[in-house]
């Protein structure tokens, strides 16, 4: 595991995120080596785990390339790692984990 993927599921860990998944693109995807999607009870809760991620990103000297925060689902770009925070209901109606089925995934420890 990268450190940056590290320091992204130990922020989304810290700020209460829930149901980790982590989905490794690399090979697979120019775009990016990894998906972070994480699940947050309430919309507070969710901006807290971007903010949390991208202030330990910038910290640990990776850049942030774009984010884009909505008020259900949150994504943070950070070149090799793409964070996804969904509200839990939202994550279920787009059911990220389930469009990219065949990529394989990275057990994260609790």
């Amino acid at each position: 595991m990268s450190d940056l993927l590290k320091i992204v599921v130990k922020a989304a860990q810290e700020r209460l995120g829930e149901d980790v998944v982590v989905m490794d693109f690399r090979g697979r995807s120019s775009l990016t080596d990894y998906f972070v999607i994480v699940s947050a009870k309430n919309d507070r809760m969710a901006s807290s785990i971007v903010d949390r991620a991208i202030e330990k990103a910038e910290e640990a000297g990776y850049g942030v390339r774009n984010v884009e925060e909505g008020s259900q689902w949150s994504l943070v770009d950070l070149n090799d790692v793409i964070l996804h925070v969904f509200v839990a209901d939202q994550r279920q109606i787009y059911q990220l984990e389930k469009l990219w089925g065949d990529i394989p995934r990275i057990e994260v420890e609790p």
